[in-house]
């Protein structure tokens, strides 16, 4: 009988282990899976599909490392006539770092640091705090709007941090079993990741979803998709606050703000021209991002407004540009180009021929496609589960490929259930206040309404 891996070895060489378990996975699913008509191409990229799953989902490199990766692979296997009988033109693989949505995606991250740089989002938090009061379900509406609201702007990620570390002395006076504790938590979380749904920029999902119709010839807005995402956002952020409310708060007292007493600083001259400098530039980019239909202009041209004039007023310097979060850039880019691979490998045609043939109403797919979306983003990133669905949904369904990319785009945002699903999640399971159980509620509430609720929209709008 074979012995067990030591427990130190394990931990040691977990990464090492976890990566060749993928590869050995990638390799024999490839092998069943594949077709004897299969070309070169196809097999190759059968392969990259499995094999990037199994690194995203055993986390076995980082999330952007398995990018770099599906670019390097792509260029080099359909690239090379030593490897690929039928070599193909490699460019358009590699192009994807200049998308238009990676322009999107970078003007987004250069506000987000301009507020942080001139603390505006501080500031925002506390007038929150101070105009919701000391009743829990006043305070509670107060954080779920402000945190929607940024993470349309921002990271999710970044707002979550950034909302529970102003309330985490509110917090700790309470205690991990003060039901106001668990509400305010799971508000927070909650908020950023459906806020997300409202603008192309919230999540990376959005603008998987962007890139993957600007592929095909149709182009989306930034307001187009507000009217798309902002509606089921708000709907989504609104039932949670009830049922927490209704959950936790129902007996609530008034709480104090004793915490929100310490002394601030007082601006100087030039931080207060910073600050102003700061909302100018994000409000005329959002005017233009917003209005768009009337000048011509693209959003991501419109992105050069805070990549240039940010640092150009000296806002942002060559740190600030170096912590922005460049990961998820290439997270971004990989996942494009993945998704680019099985379209034009034919890949995508094959298999969904199968999923054609079923004679069952589009609603009924459109249905699926939302609920695995779902399900997939609970246990890996939801920008690997768009990347892989998005192109199979719209090759499946021809004539609806507008609809199936963003309800896969929005419900990659409903995954809630676990610590792990999402970032916002983990940042509030980290400050050891909550427990698995008590992301349920809001797991099954956005997880088994929101697909629903998006479909039927979606539907409606277009």
């Amino acid at each position: 009988m074979q012995k067990p891996i030591p427990k130190a070895n394990w931990e040691k060489y977990k990464s090492v282990y976890l990566f060749l378990f993928s590869l050995g996975l990638a390799f024999g699913l490839t092998w069943l899976v594949k077709e004897p008509e299969f070309n070169d191409t196809q097999v190759y990229v059968l392969f990259l599909l499995f094999f990037s799953l199994g690194l995203w989902f055993t986390e076995a490199v980082p999330a952007f490392a398995v990018s770099i990766f599906i670019i390097a692979y792509l260029v080099y296997m359909l690239g090379n006539e030593n490897l690929n009988s039928a070599p193909e033109d490699i460019e358009k693989y590699v192009t994807t770092f200049s998308s238009s949505i990676i322009w999107l995606m970078l003007g987004g991250f250069f506000m987000a640091a301009g507020m942080t740089k001139t603390k505006l989002d501080e500031s925002l938090f506390r007038f929150t705090l101070k105009v919701s009061g000391s009743n829990p379900i006043n305070l509670l509406f107060g954080l779920m709007v402000t945190t929607m609201v940024a993470s349309m702007l921002m990271s999710n990620t970044a707002t979550t941090a950034m909302v529970i570390a102003s309330i985490l002395p509110l917090l700790k006076s309470l205690g991990k079993e003060s039901p106001t504790t668990k509400a305010f938590l799971l508000g927070v979380s909650i908020a950023a990741t459906t806020g997300g749904m409202g603008t192309i920029i919230g999540s990376p999902p959005n603008l998987i979803a962007i890139g993957a119709l600007q592929s095909v010839g149709i182009e989306v807005s930034f307001l187009d998709w507000m009217i798309y995402g902002l509606p089921i956002a708000i709907v989504l952020t609104g039932l949670s606050f009830l049922v927490l409310v209704r959950v936790y708060l129902k007996n609530s007292q008034p709480i104090s703000l004793d915490f929100l007493q310490v002394q601030q600083k007082e601006l100087s001259n030039p931080e207060k021209m910073k600050r102003i400098t700061v909302i100018v530039i994000i409000s005329v980019t959002i005017i233009l991002w917003l209005t768009t239909s009337f000048h011509g202009l693209k959003v991501g041209a419109v992105s050069a407004i805070p990549l240039v004039f940010l640092p150009l007023f000296g806002i942002l310097k060559n740190k600030d540009v170096q912590g922005l979060p460049w990961d998820t850039l290439l997270l971004v880019a990989g996942g494009l180009s993945l998704g680019m691979g099985m379209l034009h490998s034919g890949l995508l045609d094959y298999y969904a021929e199968f999923i054609k043939g079923m004679d069952v109403y589009d609603i009924i797919i459109l249905l699926i496609f939302a609920f695995v979306t779902m399900l997939f983003s609970n246990i890996i990133s939801n920008s690997a589960t768009s990347t892989v669905l998005i192109p199979l949904g719209m090759v499946i369904l021809v004539n609806a490929q507008s609809e199936i990319a963003l309800i896969i785009g929005l419900a990659a945002s409903t995954a809630l259930f676990l610590p792990v699903s999402t970032p916002p999640n983990a940042i509030a399971f980290s400050t050891e206040m909550l427990d698995i159980k008590d992301f349920r509620i809001g797991g099954l509430l956005v997880g088994l309404l929101g697909p629903i609720l998006i479909v039927l929209w979606i539907l409606f709008v277009s």
